[in-house]
């Protein structure tokens, strides 16, 4: 394509591995949700884009070499694609900014800086990985052999779009799959970017397409007949949705879906150190993060101290342009994000839980802000205390005991994340293990981008990161065999 210097406009859909002009006339417009201004168009993919990138992706899995190297071969090709990414770190942030108000120093560290890391583990998990091995069987040495699971449908949302993306696409590639990446209308000018970063890897034909469309594209994504497998980042309404079309398929899918994570702050933590942990893990990415701490389990004993420690710390934060380096808070990501989030404040307050600082008139005339929100006075049967609000509102509920913490913490549909602040580390272990949700941290939350990453209940199926999340893309073969097999090569 044409060099595109700002990487805000695109004329052209990157299907499998060329610019294309798309089926349809029909745009999409960028809007920062700082200014209220468009800065940026890119195409809208029709059902003929659709089925050429998903033709593409099968023709390169069916015949093409991509899934016939051998892995230390595609990891060469990733490797490149990794240096091309590192050299763009800061421009990718600033670009994530732009598109849907991050705060800069969030973009740069936790999704620009982040999503390279990712291409990184992922190499480093794939050198130790056993594409083939072998084991004794009972009726004699069986052969195993981890083979491509086929055409994947990559679909993400709009909050960290770079870091939900490295952890489907990279290990696809790896594993010799080829991949339709979706992403969402929010956010599509950083896929086209990666897009052009890939073009430059100078991977085959086929093996990678970025289509960005709406709601109406990743349905035909998930629906098509020629891919082998979704991979979907999003809300547990859209993945339940998911499931039951891949179910009618059998298609092979996972799924990384919302939560409504519980912070246990029990007796013994120093509290300014959690309230300074909760900054992050609690209001990170202006609240637009599916791990963020959100419930903030409190004894009754040290209720008030805590409240006003969080509310101190709350009234501090800086809102305002995110692309000041002293912003703490940016907009939320669309003026109908802002709305939802809106709502659930009032509804907080009509159900009676008490407004600490905050509320729902919005702190600026222009942009798509909402002021940092703590309720105290809640129960968990509240919205705001039982639905993913995705905004900068932190609910404080309080518990009589231990065990009452623990049963508060897991009476929720989901079980995505949590954490435990206390003094004793050891103590804080084994609250973890009573506590049914994918990911904890003790004394933090800040999630491990070399271990599996993943849900309970409506929080999803499958896992991201480390060997796990490799395995996702992957078929297991066992071959067994009448004579003795060959050694496996050194």
């Amino acid at each position: 394509m044409a060099e595109n210097p700002d990487h805000r406009s695109y004329d052209e859909l990157f299907i499998g591995g060329r610019w294309r002009k798309p089926s349809s006339p029909e745009r999409l417009t960028v809007i920062s949700p700082h200014s209220e201004e468009p800065i940026g168009h890119v195409p809208t993919a029709g059902p003929e884009d659709v089925e050429a990138a998903v033709g593409a992706a099968r023709t390169a899995f069916d015949h093409g070499p991509w899934p016939r190297m051998e892995p230390q071969e595609r990891m060469r090709k990733i490797e490149g694609l990794a240096a091309i990414y590192g050299r763009n770190l800061d421009a990718m942030a600033d670009l994530i900014t732009a598109e849907m108000g991050s705060p800069r120093s969030f973009s740069r560290l936790g999704q620009a800086a982040g999503a390279a890391s990712m291409i990184h583990l992922a190499l480093a998990v794939a050198r130790d990985f056993p594409w083939v091995e072998r084991r004794q069987g009972v009726l004699g040495e069986a052969h195993l052999r981890r083979a491509p699971v086929g055409v994947v449908g990559a679909i993400v949302p709009w909050n960290v779009p770079q870091c939900l993306i490295m952890p489907k696409l990279i290990p696809a590639l790896i594993a010799g799959c080829t991949v339709v990446l979706k992403p969402a209308p929010e956010t599509p000018l950083d896929a086209l970017w990666l897009a052009e970063m890939i073009e430059q890897a100078d991977l085959p034909e086929g093996v990678v397409s970025v289509v960005t469309g709406g709601p109406d594209v990743g349905e035909a994504l998930v629906r098509h007949p020629a891919v082998d497998k979704i991979a979907f980042t999003g809300s547990s309404a859209t993945g339940r949705r998911i499931a039951a079309l891949c179910g009618e398929q059998l298609k092979r899918v996972s799924l990384e879906l919302g939560g409504k994570s519980a912070a246990i702050i029990l007796d013994d933590a120093d509290l300014d150190k959690t309230v300074a942990g909760l900054k992050t893990a609690g209001l990170m990415n202006n609240g637009q993060a599916c791990v963020a701490q959100t419930r903030i389990l409190v004894s009754e004993r040290r209720h008030d101290e805590v409240v006003d420690a969080l509310a101190d710390m709350m009234s501090a934060l800086h809102v305002g342009d995110p692309s000041d380096e002293k912003t703490d808070i940016g907009p939320l990501v669309a003026q109908r994000q802002q709305r939802r989030v809106q709502d659930y404040i009032r509804s907080g307050l009509q159900d009676g839980a008490r407004l600490v600082v905050g509320g729902d008139d919005p702190p600026a005339d222009r942009g798509w802000y909402v002021r940092p929100t703590l309720f105290t006075g809640a129960t968990n049967d509240m919205r705001i205390a039982r639905e993913e609000i995705f905004g900068p509102v932190l609910t404080v509920l309080t518990y009589r005991d231990e065990d009452d913490a623990v049963r508060i913490a897991n009476d929720s549909d989901y079980g995505l994340a949590g954490s435990v602040w206390t003094a004793d580390t050891a103590h804080g272990l084994d609250i973890a293990g009573r506590v049914r949700t994918g990911t904890y941290g003790i004394n933090m939350y800040m999630l491990d981008i070399s271990t599996p990453f993943g849900g309970f209940k409506n929080s999803g199926i499958g896992r991201e990161f480390g060997p796990e999340g490799l395995d996702e893309y992957v078929e297991l073969q066992s071959v067994a065999c009448n004579g003795k097999l060959p050694p496996l090569p050194s």
